[in-house]
């Protein structure tokens, strides 16, 4: 059988999405409208509710496609692994709009979709770097008697506040800062 209409374009979904985090970072995710994302993408309206049912399902992609693109291969070194990754962390939400990131925790303490896939986005990265913590540990470079998951808490958490309470930098010195009052100043 022969399928009918007119063949699927691969790059729709590459335009779909670029538009998407477009119209996310100029308006928000409550000022993000279907309309504007089609007309950016060169698409039809019906062709992305073919393919996401609503706003919150293309905002779902959209962070799906976001957590492929920053991939973490630990290394044998884990001081250097998390020096890394909070590095980069802080460097990606620096060169975010500030409003795109409140939007973002508002929209997925509203919308329980956009929630669970904020959630697995760092849920991924929240593992792979508590495996690297729980390496530092028995390595001897953390203390023991404190879970994994709470240190990469308190490495990942402070970018958030300075980000969204204080304003105050997001710079790769603050980040190394970071891992050193978890990991202790590295010896020579």
């Amino acid at each position: 059988m022969v399928p009918r209409g007119r063949p699927r374009d691969a790059g729709v979904e590459g335009r779909v999405l670029a538009a998407a985090a477009e119209e996310l970072q100029r308006g928000g995710y409550d000022g993000l409208l279907i309309d504007r994302v089609a007309e950016r993408a060169g698409v039809a309206k019906t062709t992305l509710y073919r393919r996401w049912a609503s706003k919150a399902e293309l905002v779902v992609a959209l962070i799906a496609e976001m957590r492929s693109e920053v991939p973490f291969e630990p290394t044998d070194d884990p001081r250097r692994d998390l020096t890394g990754l909070v590095t980069a962390i802080a460097a990606g939400l620096a060169g975010t709009p500030t409003t795109l990131i409140a939007d973002l925790a508002a929209a997925a303490a509203r919308e329980p979709r956009v929630g669970e896939s904020v959630r697995a986005l760092w849920a991924d990265r929240h593992r792979a770097v508590t495996a690297v913590v729980a390496n530092a540990q028995e390595a001897g470079l953390v203390l023991g008697h404190v879970a994994p998951a709470v240190l990469v808490d308190q490495l990942v958490g402070p970018l958030y506040y300075r980000l969204l309470v204080t304003g105050e930098p997001l710079t790769p010195d603050y980040a190394r800062t970071l891992v050193s009052s978890v990991l202790g100043e590295e010896k020579s």
